[in-house]
């Protein structure tokens, strides 16, 4: 009952989640435990000058050192396709690229997951499309997505990531805001959702930049 407990809170997560959070979320066997409090507040992360949307009630930043090269980590980050491939969520979760190449400035992606039997909302798929608004190789993404889905389900995300070299590795640092009446209708439990799921999803990519190394 445990285990089927956690997997209802992963998917109910997932669909009340935006792009970077989503596909963490789907992944999880467990709750994730929340970042440490600071005492004070941090800058927003910013990738060339533009950041998460500042009025939004839900946002979430978190921090996380990986033990891997640089180059290592940025192409995972950036093979848009393969995330669910280190990811293993717990749903069938279909990740497009919508343009070829590199990905970059203007660069979209979709996502598609189908909705759960069981949960609140219509029988259907949860449809994100994605589109990266600044990128600085090595340095930072940040990228903007609508979810829409069945029942009028809508969410506003922006999600932001930074790349900083330090001693032995990198230090991968990622920050997202969410609107929309979904989740302004319960602010702490979206925050803690999303949370979640950002948590879930760096320690997905180092281990896996960590088992790939050099």
């Amino acid at each position: 009952m445990f285990r089927t407990s956690r997997r209802r809170i992963g998917t109910r997560a997932a669909l009340l989640t935006v792009p970077l959070a989503l596909v963490g979320v789907l992944g999880a066997t467990a709750p994730a435990q929340a970042a440490p409090l600071h005492h004070t507040k941090p800058t927003s992360l910013t990738c060339q000058g533009k950041g998460i949307d500042r009025s939004a009630k839900v946002h979430y930043r978190t921090e996380i050192f990986v033990k891997a090269p640089l180059r290592t980590i940025w192409n995972l980050q950036t093979d848009v396709e393969a995330w669910p491939s280190w990811q293993n969520p717990a749903i069938p979760v279909t990740m497009k690229r919508l343009d070829d190449g590199p990905l970059r400035k203007h660069s979209r992606f979709q996502w598609t997951i189908p909705v759960p039997p069981g949960m609140p909302y219509p029988p259907g798929d949860v449809t994100i499309v994605s589109t990266v608004r600044q990128l600085q190789p090595g340095k930072c993404i940040r990228w903007t997505g609508p979810l829409d889905g069945p029942g009028g389900m809508h969410i506003d995300g922006v999600h932001v990531w930074n790349f900083v070299k330090v001693p032995g590795g990198v230090l991968v640092r990622t920050e997202e805001s969410h609107t929309g009446p979904q989740v302004d209708k319960d602010v702490p439990g979206s925050t803690a959702m999303l949370g979640q799921g950002l948590e879930i999803w760096l320690k997905d990519l180092k281990k896996a930049a960590e088992n790939r190394g050099q």
